[in-house]
């Protein structure tokens, strides 16, 4: 299980900087001309190339998630950025903004995975050259804090990204099966399908556990990520517009206070209430307080969402846990309440 607020590891050598030009003031939402843009699906032999838009990794780590990229068939492949630090950042915004534009204009990479999450990605988000990205649109995997990219590159581009698994979270047999069927192998109607929880401290955990908040279906583009990440994206040029979105959700290790505090934020927002779905993952390590008279994080999340009469449900196998599925951002899906299911609608992928 991996924390949010922890995604940093072992502080290694800094990185000199190059600067780079400042591109522009994004626009706010997703351009009446920019169409949908769909990535060309990953095979074997590809090459994937990993960067590390928000906190340094652990040369180990690092070394880890080449390993696992490699015994599903890529190539992996990284600059000399992504190894360091720049106090908590793996380097300075500007080289970080380069490594990932760097990659998706290079024509030897067919795909990016970001390596780790943590602190850092709204920090460059108006240093991306999003021309550049819709004149070569590749698969664009990550969570967490890079929830922010995900959501930010669609609403410029158009291009469809993936929230699934980082490089140092890739080595679980259910999360790798579950990006191949998303970004490798795509069918019709795929069913996006939960894992079975088996483990004993996971069935009797709160946090794991499925209910529908509000009975129903549902029908649109996903969108979403960290509830974090959301929230820090109000009020900027990167705002989500969740009308007639299904909004998927997770966080961790964030007190009930602090879920609360997010909601409330996010339904007192202009869109929000507008949404036509909203699917909730596994809120890991979110259900503790110090407050000995706290409500429980399903307490929140029933009042905050349940008024709203949005069909709604919790405890789908995403977010910062083991078992992670990947959702692209920006295509159709339908969702179901009642056999908790999530099914894309079209391919994501070419």
């Amino acid at each position: 299980m991996t924390n949010r607020r922890q995604f940093i590891g072992t502080a290694l050598t800094g990185t000199a900087a190059t600067l780079l030009p400042n591109l522009g003031i994004a626009n706010s939402n997703l351009n009446l001309e920019n169409t949908l843009i769909k990535p060309k699906r990953l095979k074997k032999g590809d090459t994937i190339g990993l960067i590390a838009p928000g906190y340094a990794i652990k040369s180990s780590i690092l070394e880890e998630a080449k390993k696992t990229l490699r015994s599903m068939g890529f190539k992996p492949y990284h600059t000399n950025r992504i190894i360091g630090n720049y106090g908590y950042l793996s380097n300075t915004d500007e080289e970080r903004a380069k490594d990932l534009n760097e990659m998706f204009a290079d024509p030897k990479i067919d795909g990016i995975i970001c390596a780790r999450g943590g602190y850092g990605c709204t920090r460059i988000m108006q240093m991306i050259d999003y021309e550049n990205i819709k004149a070569n649109p590749k698969t664009f995997i990550g969570f967490s804090d890079i929830t922010a990219l995900l959501n930010g590159i669609y609403q410029e581009t158009g291009l469809v990204t993936f929230h699934g698994p980082v490089g140092s979270t890739m080595n679980d047999p259910y999360s790798i099966s579950q990006l191949e069927k998303v970004v490798m192998f795509p069918k019709h109607n795929l069913e996006i399908q939960n894992i079975d929880i088996i483990l004993p401290e996971l069935s009797t955990n709160p946090e794991f556990e499925r209910y529908s908040i509000t009975e129903g279906t549902a029908e649109g583009k996903i969108v979403g990520g960290s509830l974090t990440l959301i929230n820090a994206l109000m009020g900027t040029p990167h705002e989500i517009d969740f009308t007639d979105t299904i909004v998927c959700i997770e966080d961790v290790e964030e007190a009930p206070y602090r879920i609360d505090r997010m909601l409330t934020q996010l339904i007192e927002g202009k869109t929000f209430k507008n949404a036509a779905g909203i699917v909730f993952g596994v809120c890991a390590g979110c259900n503790t307080s110090t407050n000995p008279i706290s409500f429980s994080l399903k307490e929140v999340i029933l009042d905050r969402i349940k008024p709203l009469g949005i069909p709604a449900v919790y405890g789908m196998s995403f977010g910062h846990v083991e078992n992670n599925f990947t959702f692209p951002i920006g295509i159709y899906a339908q969702m179901n309440t009642k056999d908790m299911s999530l099914k894309l609608l079209e391919n994501a992928v070419l």
